[in-house]
C-alpha cells in the first residue's frame, strides 16, 4: 500500500479500475461503408455511406467527414446539442490522428486526441469513464474510426497498385463509432476498466496483425479476471476487436492454457463484421471495426435487454510503416471495459 493512501479508498487493483460513480453511456452512433452494410452487422448501423468518398474529393477527407457525422449523430441521439458536451476524445489510424483532429475543428469543445491503433474505441471509453467518474466532466463524447482506402495507403500500398493480400491479412473497416458518456442518464454503465501492457512476441509480418495482437489481448483479459475475481462465465458476452479469425483462435488457446477457457460467449468483432462470401480474408480490422459494432450492435442488445454485462477488449497493433520497413517486430496493446445494465 502506498504511503498516504488508505486501503478503503483504493479503487484499483493492479491494472483494473473500478468506478464508484459508474458513468453512463447515454447514446451511441455508427456510420459504415457499403461493404460493411452488406455483411452480417449491416442492419445495426445508423448510417450507410453509399459512396466511399462520402461526397468529398479524397478518402482522407471522407474519413474526416465520417467523424464529424458520427459525433454529431451520437450527440443528437443523446438529446443534446454540441454545446452541451464538454470534451471530445477521439482517435484514428492516420499519421498524427489527422481525421480526428481535423474533425474536432467543427466543434467548440475541448479535445484530447488518442492513439491506441485498433484499441482506440475501448481506450476512449476507459479514459472517458475515468474523467467522468472523477467528477472532472459531466458529459463527453468519444469516437474512433478508420477507412479502408486511407489505411491501405498509410500502412501498405496505394490501391492503384492492385497488390494481392496474403491469407493472414484482414480488411480494414470503413466506419466510425461514437459514444456519449455522462455522469447520469439512461443506458448501460461502464463499471470497470482494465488498461493493458505492451506485449511483443516477435511477429514481423505487418499483414498478420491477429497473431501480433492476440498475446496482448490474453495479457489484459487474464489481468482483468485476476483483478476482479471474475471468470468468462460472469459475462453475457466477451468481445475482442479486432483479432480476426486467426487471432481469435490464438487467443482461445492462450486463455485456455492459463485456466480461462472461453466458449460461445466469446467472439471477435473482426470475425463478426463480414461473411465468408465477402472475401475479407481473416475478417475485419481497423479502429472502426469494434467502434461500429459497439455503438450499433452491442448497445442495441443492451437497449433490448438481451445483454446485462459484457467485456469489450479493444486490441491494437502499434506498428508504423517505418518500423516495418526496418524489419522491426510489432508491439501490441489491449484495453478492456466492463459495460453492464
Amino acid at each position: 500500500m502506498k504511503r498516504g493512501v488508505k486501503e478503503s479508498k483504493k479503487t484499483h487493483s493492479n491494472q483494473t479500475i473500478r468506478f464508484k460513480n459508474a458513468p453512463v453511456i447515454i447514446s451511441g452512433y455508427s456510420i459504415a461503408g457499403k461493404k460493411e452494410s452488406e455483411g452480417p452487422m449491416g442492419g445495426n448501423f445508423h448510417h450507410i455511406m453509399k459512396d466511399e468518398y462520402f461526397g468529398e474529393k479524397t478518402h482522407e477527407a471522407a474519413e474526416q467527414k465520417m467523424f464529424e457525422y458520427a459525433v454529431r449523430g451520437a450527440i443528437k441521439n443523446a438529446g443534446l446539442q454540441p454545446t452541451d458536451v464538454e470534451i471530445m476524445l477521439s482517435g484514428d489510424l492516420l499519421n498524427q490522428i489527422t481525421s480526428s483532429s481535423y474533425a474536432a475543428r467543427s466543434f467548440d469543445m475541448l479535445f484530447v486526441g488518442l492513439y491506441g491503433a485498433c484499441s482506440t474505441m475501448a481506450l476512449g471509453l476507459a479514459v472517458g469513464a475515468c474523467m467522468v467518474n472523477a467528477g472532472y466532466f459531466d458529459t463527453l463524447v468519444t469516437s474512433a474510426g478508420s477507412h479502408f482506402a486511407t489505411a491501405e495507403r498509410q500502412y501498405r500500398t496505394p490501391l492503384e497498385l492492385g497488390n494481392q493480400k496474403p491469407p493472414v491479412a484482414q480488411w480494414t473497416v470503413t466506419g466510425v463509432g461514437a459514444s456519449v458518456i455522462a455522469s447520469k442518464g439512461d443506458g448501460p454503465k461502464i463499471t470497470a476498466a482494465t488498461f493493458g501492457k505492451v506485449r511483443d512476441w516477435g511477429t514481423r509480418d505487418p499483414n498478420n496483425m491477429g497473431a501480433a495482437m492476440a498475446p496482448a489481448a490474453a495479457s489484459t483479459i487474464i489481468a482483468h479476471f485476476r483483478d476482479t475475481g471474475t471468470t468468462p462465465d460472469d459475462y453475457c458476452q466477451i468481445f475482442t476487436g479486432d483479432l480476426g479469425k486467426l487471432g481469435e483462435s490464438v487467443l482461445r488457446d492462450l486463455l485456455a492454457s492459463e485456466g480461462y477457457p472461453v466458449g460461445a460467449n466469446y467472439t471477435d468483432c473482426g470475425r463478426m463484421i463480414y461473411d465468408h462470401a465477402q472475401h475479407s480474408f481473416m475478417g475485419g480490422s481497423g479502429c472502426g471495426c469494434s467502434a461500429v459494432i459497439f455503438n450499433g450492435f452491442i448497445l442495441d442488445k443492451f437497449k433490448k435487454g438481451e445483454y446485462k454485462k459484457i467485456l469489450l477488449v479493444g486490441t491494437g497493433a502499434l506498428l508504423s510503416p517505418t518500423a516495418s520497413f526496418q524489419g522491426n517486430t510489432i508491439p501490441a496493446i489491449a484495453h478492456a471495459v466492463v459495460v453492464e445494465k
